[in-house]
């Protein structure tokens, strides 16, 4: 009986051992996974920018166009603006989504940038308005398949107040045709506007990126668990 419950207690803990190696190995694939993630992303935004037309046939295809550097011209129809909730810097405010009519008449939903909660109200930064036909540089983003999170709240359209960025939602509130709506985002650089609102250049790229870590950890309690199991089965043979 003893010899049968040294060998079960043996048997678990190598059983327990492997089982921590392979999340340390998992978590080193993860690394090289986020790793070559981050390295197309910067790939991506310091490429020349492509056009809206170029971005658009990349999305039909399948392909992947998160953070590409891109370009769109056309046309900002600023009394359908729709506020995004953020803040910058610790101050409470909304990131400004507007449509740009482009030439072929369909509609780009452009994040202008940031403007505080107290100018949300577009008449109180009436030189960041900008008029005619413009070109706007920055970054393509990818539209989101649904809400984030259950913890999000629900988007109030009536108040024009947006908690995740439903492209749907935005281009419906404004009565634009979603036909017409091209099914990404561009994120504007940090080129200055008339009066300084928005401020532009908003983007960020925040992926945590832990997993050697947590690779070192799976492996220190397996190693670990390995020198204590060792002693106590040496102490156990004198």
């Amino acid at each position: 009986m003893r010899r049968f419950k040294l060998a079960f207690t043996i048997v678990l803990t190598l059983a327990a051992i492997a089982v921590l190696i392979g999340l340390g190995n998992w978590q080193m694939h993860r690394l090289a996974w986020k790793e070559s993630l981050l390295a197309a992303i910067e790939e991506r935004r310091h490429q020349p920018p492509e056009t809206s037309e170029e971005i658009a046939a990349e999305v039909g295809s399948g392909a992947e166009i998160d953070y590409k550097a891109m370009t769109a011209t056309g046309t900002f129809l600023n009394d359908k603006e729709r506020d995004f909730l953020a803040t910058r810097d610790g101050v409470p405010g909304y990131h400004v989504y507007t449509p740009l009519q482009l030439s072929d008449g369909t509609f780009l939903f452009v994040n202008r940038g940031f403007v505080p909660a107290e100018k949300k109200d577009p008449a109180t930064r009436m030189g960041g308005q900008l008029l005619g036909e413009q070109r706007i540089t920055g970054l393509a983003r990818a539209r989101l398949a649904g809400r984030p999170s259950s913890l999000v709240p629900d988007n109030d359209p009536v108040k024009n107040i947006f908690y995740w960025k439903d492209l749907d939602a935005m281009a419906a509130s404004t009565g634009l045709p979603q036909e017409k709506v091209l099914p990404f985002f561009l994120d504007a650089g940090p080129e200055p506007v008339p009066g300084g609102l928005p401020v532009g250049g908003v983007t960020e790229i925040d992926l945590p990126n832990n997993h050697l870590q947590y690779a070192l950890t799976w492996y220190g309690l397996a190693a670990t668990l390995a020198v204590v199991s060792g002693l106590a089965f040496l102490r156990r043979k004198r």
